[in-house]
């Protein structure tokens, strides 16, 4: 799965004549998964119509800060409103960039809504140049270069070919594949957790009775599973030992271990710690199982029946007693005497930190979308935070790992 899935996309498409190539970079950005919103210039629709580009993108086309009035009608154009498409995105790519347009982005010019946008973004921002040979080798584009560079955007260079006055040189807009493998590897190279490897567990542990029959609790897996995405989005290299769960992560930088009791889990948790950087170890197991399992269904034959259970074994504690450089993790489900306790287990089975939440929270534990934790530190140093989706949290979660382990 590509790093630009799920990334919201504002494609700047500027007045030249490579402004035809934006109907294939949409195409191509839309099949990595991502979320694309056009806005282009008045004279960019000379090369390429407004409609092409909406129907491949599944979105309206932005070229004004207003609608054109629609004939005999009495209802107001709408706004455009560019500080809003500018938040929405992730990523801002200006392709083609022309001199013009560039100009005056490195100069603060405003005369149209993609300058606006550019203006108003936070996020990152690309560009592709595509200009004459000239022009592109002028010493006022190299300063204009220069300038944008200097604000943090980042110019996907221009390729060396045939140009539309016939002349042959540099200043050709690279391909749209070079340009979408161009921010992918720039986007990965950047990741935080790039080159790391995670051990995460997630969800319950089943412990059989019989073939029939299992001890269990009510874990979902969401808040590993949470964690194990965010990540690999983050960079990293993912084993996620699940119990059983229904969940499903589509990503190539996971890899799902899927087990069902206790011992399992122990078994392949163990298998993959020694070459972890971090492991976080948020599944529900089961404290006990029974002694023994019967190998037929049970029948109901009496009224009082007996179980006999025998304690399961600490995974988060044996991995915490042959840790070597890896930081460990682990979580707190408490029901009373909730800090105290989760300061304890912190110690006792020598975490880097814990995981606190309480089921006494509304929108926290098992099954839930939401979460409500406090992380606790090797200092002992609470860190609450309100309630919260999981995918939110485990971000909060990966952020701290990343501030104690310079990531």
């Amino acid at each position: 799965m590509s790093v630009l899935n799920g990334k919201n996309i504002l494609l700047g498409v500027t007045g030249g004549i490579a402004a035809y190539k934006a109907a294939f970079l949409v195409r191509l950005l839309v099949k990595k998964g991502a979320n694309i919103k056009v806005v282009m210039t008045s004279s960019a629709k000379e090369f390429v119509t407004p409609l092409t580009l909406s129907t491949l993108s599944k979105n309206e086309v932005y070229s004004s800060f207003t609608e054109e009035k629609e004939p005999n009608s009495f209802k107001e154009p709408k706004w455009n409103n560019h500080v809003e498409l500018a938040l929405w995105a992730d990523l801002f790519l200006i392709a083609p960039g022309t001199a013009n347009t560039l100009s005056k982005m490195a100069y603060g010019s405003c005369d149209n809504l993609l300058l606006a946008c550019y203006l108003s973004a936070k996020c990152p921002v690309y560009y592709a140049p595509a200009m004459d040979l000239d022009m592109y080798k002028h010493p006022t584009t190299a300063e204009v270069f220069e300038k944008l560079n200097s604000f943090g955007n980042i110019q996907i260079p221009a390729a060396y070919g045939e140009l539309a006055s016939g002349l042959v040189g540099q200043g050709r807009m690279a391909e749209p594949e070079e340009i979408v493998s161009f921010i992918e590897n720039d986007i990965l190279k950047k990741l935080p957790f790039r080159g790391k490897k995670f051990l995460i567990t997630a969800g319950p542990t089943y412990e059989a009775i019989d073939p029939v029959r299992f001890i269990g609790n009510h874990s979902s897996g969401k808040m590993g599973y949470a964690i194990a995405e965010t990540a690999a989005q983050m960079g990293a290299e993912v084993v996620l030992i699940s119990g059983p769960s229904v969940l499903k992560i589509d990503n190539d930088f996971v890899k799902i271990i899927r087990v069902t009791s206790a011992e399992e889990m122990y078994n392949a948790a163990h298998k993959y710690f020694d070459k972890s950087d971090v492991a976080i170890l948020s599944a529900a197991v089961a404290d006990y199982r029974p002694s023994e399992v019967a190998s037929e269904k049970i029948k109901k034959k009496t009224d009082n029946f007996t179980l006999q259970l025998t304690k399961t074994k600490d995974i988060l504690a044996s991995l915490g007693e042959i840790k070597k450089n890896q930081f460990l993790v682990g979580f707190a489900l408490e029901t009373e005497n909730e800090e105290e306790n989760a300061k304890l287990k912190l110690k006792k089975k020598n975490l880097d930190l814990i995981v606190l939440n309480s089921l006494r929270d509304k929108g926290a534990g098992f099954k839930t979308d939401t979460n409500k934790i406090t992380l606790i530190g090797k200092d002992n140093k609470t860190i609450p935070f309100p309630v919260k989706p999981k995918k939110e949290v485990a971000k909060d979660i990966l952020e701290y790992i990343i501030e104690q382990t310079n990531a």
